[in-house]
């Protein structure tokens, strides 16, 4: 089909298209972006494949494995089926997926994905119990990813409401989703939906819903009912923990002396149990019962900044950086016990820190994936901390992060709405896109260079196409052009110059004379 108006709306000319591999179950999917110079453009989709109705499984060379009872664990990890030179069904599922939407030369070879899991930078999180979950690479070397958070809580939102916000972060492009759920009833019931109908790997912070199982009594949370959760939710199927086991309790008289001490819910969460029972961070104590944990349903594990700073004063002080070593020591044993990681990262810090704290991150943690949310550059936009947020995302994403957290214009002050979602989850695509583009990711500029030339031609629906938010872009220009002229694709104009002072008509005039020279 060509690109539609419908009832004053948008619909741009894109099909699905599967990419297959060396065996019939590697199917990727894309979305191919049909042009009216009768070109096309592939780009990575996140929303699945339905089948019947249902959200297809992918089940992806799991074998051999046991059953503990309705789940399965793994008798070897991905990470150390890696170590032996292993090439797995996964990593030619990525190779694609990376290759096809960023290296039109295919330079992502099966070899290159290996090669980085070995060393322990990128990572695959991909629970052998979430049988619909489409294998995704987290890493410096490939494309700059975004997680979208999501979740209800006892204060706002419901059931319905959260898988709305799922199917929403999918559609725009979210390659993971945390739910962090806290204070309902059916928790587990909810997590299990927004799992089986996630194509993308799904993280939680277990400690949320430990202290729930404690009533909300910090004096009743400890180690065994922490332990079970975990295990409860691996069994579910999700993909990876946040664990903040690196807040160690000669890190809290630092984090007592800035302005806004602990932001993070669960390094809240840990430092109360801490000072609450006068104990060491149950985390960190029982810290290899974990990796066991999570080796047996091949989780990754997403190292917590407890101690990320919540405001530009507190940023890079000895509480965050002294975390980030013990981090560091965390993800040499996860690495040592086959279990894949990556690592948090900021928080609030300001545009001339933002290298620093990448620099210390690789230095410690021996170049691990990091996953930043933000950093958000200042903190005076309560409302607009998205675009506060993509700004130090884009710019830390540059210098190598492999991961952005999106941070929604309702940050600060209220549980995101839909439109949050998609106003945050557009604004990082948009950093993580300028990030790929600093990186010499083919697929990025041919995306750019395409956009151009339909600029150059005036091919607006195709600027639409290509555009992160097609419906939008039309509205936006169609709202002034007049009813005729809006649905039309080659107007030679738009309404901020209008026909007679349009510089790119009078570029075609400086083309022709040149070119016939």
């Amino acid at each position: 089909m060509a690109h539609q108006v419908i009832n004053n709306v948008f619909t741009p000319d894109i099909e699905k298209v599967i990419i297959k591999g060396d065996s019939n179950d590697i199917q990727v999917p894309f979305n191919k972006i049909n042009l009216s110079d009768s070109s096309s453009l592939l780009t990575s989709t996140v929303e699945g494949i339905c089948e019947n109705n249902k959200l297809r499984q992918v089940s992806l060379d799991y074998a051999p494995y046991v059953q503990d009872g309705k789940a399965k664990k793994v008798k070897k990890t991905l990470l150390e089926r890696a170590k032996e030179g292993e090439i797995t069904k996964h990593m030619k599922y990525v190779s694609i997926r990376e290759s096809y939407s960023n290296d039109l030369n295919r330079n992502f070879k099966d070899e290159t994905v290996l090669e980085e899991i070995v060393k322990g930078e990128a990572v695959i999180p991909c629970n052998v119990n979430h049988e619909e979950c489409e294998s995704m690479i987290i890493g410096r070397r490939f494309s700059v990813k975004i997680n979208a958070n999501i979740g209800a809580s006892s204060m706002s939102s419901n059931f319905d409401e959260e898988i709305k916000k799922l199917k929403l972060a999918l559609k725009y492009g979210a390659d993971t989703v945390m739910d962090l759920s806290t204070g309902i009833d059916n928790l587990q019931q909810l997590r299990s939906a927004i799992i089986h109908a996630s194509p993308v790997p799904i993280g939680t912070v277990p400690v949320y819903e430990a202290l729930d199982r404690a009533h909300g009594d910090i004096s009743l949370l400890n180690f065994d009912m922490f332990r079970q959760t975990v295990i409860d939710q691996a069994r579910a199927g999700v993909d990876y923990f946040t664990i903040h086991a690196g807040l160690k309790s000669d890190l809290l008289p630092y984090a007592a002396k800035r302005k806004l001490g602990i932001v993070s819910r669960g390094g809240s969460i840990m430092a109360s149990a801490m000072l609450r029972q006068q104990c060491e961070n149950m985390a960190f104590e029982h810290f290899d019962e974990l990796l066991e944990i999570c080796h047996d349903y091949d989780v990754a594990l997403s190292l917590g900044d407890g101690l990320r700073p919540g405001c530009i004063a507190d940023a890079c002080d000895k509480a965050q950086y002294g975390e980030l070593e013990y981090i560091g020591e965390l993800a040499k044993r996860c690495f040592d016990a086959g279990v894949q990681c990556f690592i948090e990262g900021p928080g609030h810090v300001n545009m001339n820190k933002v290298y620093e704290n990448l620099a210390l991150q690789e230095k410690f943690c021996n170049r691990a994936p990091f996953y930043t949310l933000g950093p958000l550059v200042t903190d005076i936009a309560p409302g607009y901390d998205h675009i506060t947020s993509a700004i130090g995302g884009s710019m830390i994403a540059s210098y190598g992060t492999a991961m952005l957290c999106y941070v929604t214009p309702s940050e600060h002050l209220a549980l995101p709405e839909e439109i949050d979602v998609k106003d945050g989850l557009i604004t990082y695509k948009l950093a993580a896109h300028a990030a790929d583009l600093a990186k010499g990711l083919k697929g990025a500029q041919l995306r750019d260079d395409a956009m151009a030339m339909a600029r150059a031609d005036f091919r607006w629906f195709d600027q639409f196409a290509l555009s992160l938010d097609p419906e939008h872009a039309y509205s936006v220009w169609a709202k002034q052009m007049g009813d005729e002229c809006s649905k039309k694709h080659d107007v030679a104009f738009c309404s901020m110059c209008g026909p007679r002072f349009c510089p790119i008509r009078l570029n075609k005039k400086l083309k022709a004379a040149y070119n016939e020279q």
